[in-house]
């Protein structure tokens, strides 16, 4: 098979999560146990550090990828999903693991995964792990896919466990509570390994403390020890903080590409943990500084307030739960233009009701769906939408509605492009 092929099989021989939804889910590890068992278990072989939560996973794995990299060392990272290459799953120093590597993994095993009944998941960590195991990474970032306790990811030892928030996605799986949810992302929490809990927030407080202390880890609240000022500049393509240590100024001035204002808590997590692992991999405040500044370049990083066009001013973002939705619609509300052109897709298992009784009613909304089995039906979409007061129309695909809203807007317009990973990753 060519790479092309063997992404086919990966796709339709086995379930993936992203597309199919709950048929491919899998409520134990037993499976990626024996995956690597079957590899070799290369997950021992390389230090890491492990990132679960709600919202902010994706954003704090690469930024903290981005500071290794600045330091020096050889950086695996380990991101789910992908937008428009599965390759951006799996890259070290930004790179991405070469089309042969893939194709040459799944030749080697295929016969075997195929008597294991992998998940696509399974399958795709075992990869990771291999390749990082044999490009001999200092150190990975490794985010959690979902969940935390039953995650395939959660075979690694690493050097610190970091949990961004918690919020209410995936209940299905996860629990339909905070606490519940919590207790799942807590399971990510090892023996002795330091944790740090991104928000402080009342009602996951205690899970946090109680599994640490069960598991006799140390646990840092970033938001507790952390705080990051922004200071007012006028960019389209930068913000800076400065960035406070138990009130002392730890970082004066850093500057960050990544534009959404939910980048402030990111970036308190990202501190909180890189300041933990400073002495132990000589991390200094340039490298702090530099991983921060070019978190993009780095990584390559997309999809998080990206701004695609500037006439009219055209915005994507790939928050999809009601919490990652509040974001975007507090952003849009600091934002000053004549019309907003919304183009929003859901994926069928989410919260959508909850969602769009977040959306403004003030602006033209553009109805559609991801080109994935997952994807919420535009026309279903648009009546919920309508219910709640909502006006636009459903066009036949992501393209074409975004297309739309650009030939609609004017200058002083504002088109945004959201609701879900895959929407954003049809139009970046």
């Amino acid at each position: 098979m060519n790479y092309t092929d063997t992404l086919e099989w990966m796709y339709k021989q086995l379930p993936m999560y992203q597309r199919i939804g709950a048929a491919a889910y899998k409520a134990d590890l037993n499976n990626t146990i024996a995956l690597l068992n079957m590899l070799g278990n290369p997950q021992n072989n390389f230090k890491s550090v492990h990132v679960a939560g709600t919202n902010g996973k994706g954003s704090c794995s690469h930024m903290l990828a981005s500071i290794f990299q600045e330091a020096g060392y050889k950086t695996g990272l380990y991101t789910s999903p992908h937008l428009r290459d599965f390759r951006e799953r799996i890259r070290i120093n930004g790179e991405m693991i070469p089309e042969e590597q893939v194709v040459d993994f799944i030749a080697k095993y295929q016969e075997s995964f195929e008597k294991m009944e992998l998940s696509f998941f399974e399958m795709t960590v075992g990869m990771a792990f291999d390749y990082f195991s044999n490009e001999q990474v200092d150190i990975a970032i490794v985010e959690v896919g979902m969940g935390g306790r039953l995650d395939s990811t959660n075979l690694i030892t690493p050097e610190l466990s970091v949990i961004t928030n918690i919020g209410l996605d995936h209940v299905q799986f996860l629990g339909d509570t905070l606490e519940k949810i919590a207790g799942e992302k807590a399971g990510i929490i090892k023996e002795g390994i330091p944790v740090v809990i991104g928000e402080t927030q009342s009602e996951t407080h205690q899970v946090f403390e109680n599994k640490a202390a069960e598991c006799h880890s140390p646990i840092y609240f970033a938001d507790q020890i952390f705080d990051c000022d922004k200071i007012h500049i006028e960019s389209l393509y930068k913000q800076e903080y400065d960035i406070w240590k138990n009130n002392d100024l730890y970082l004066e001035a850093c500057e960050i590409p990544l534009m959404g204002n939910y980048q402030k808590k990111n970036l308190t997590t990202v501190m909180c943990a890189a300041d933990l692992l400073r002495e132990r991999f000589q991390l200094t405040d340039d490298h702090l500084r530099d991983g921060i500044a070019n978190v993009i370049r780095n990584t390559h990083l997309m999809g998080r307030w990206q701004i695609l066009n500037n006439d009219p001013l055209t915005i994507a973002d790939t928050g999809h739960n009601v919490d990652g939705i509040r974001e975007v619609i507090s952003q849009l509300a600091e934002m000053s233009y004549n019309k907003l052109h919304f183009v929003i897709g859901m994926v069928n298992d989410k919260d959508i009701d909850h969602v769009l009784q977040l959306l403004p009613h003030s602006c033209e909304y553009y109805f559609c769906k991801a080109d994935i089995p997952r994807g919420l039906d535009a026309n279903i979409l648009a009546e919920k939408a309508f219910e709640l007061g909502l006006r636009g129309k459903v066009y036949e695909s992501v393209r074409d509605a975004y297309q739309s809203a650009i030939n609609a807007a004017y200058i002083d317009d504002v088109v945004f492009v959201g609701g879900s990973n895959f929407i954003v990753a049809e139009v970046v």
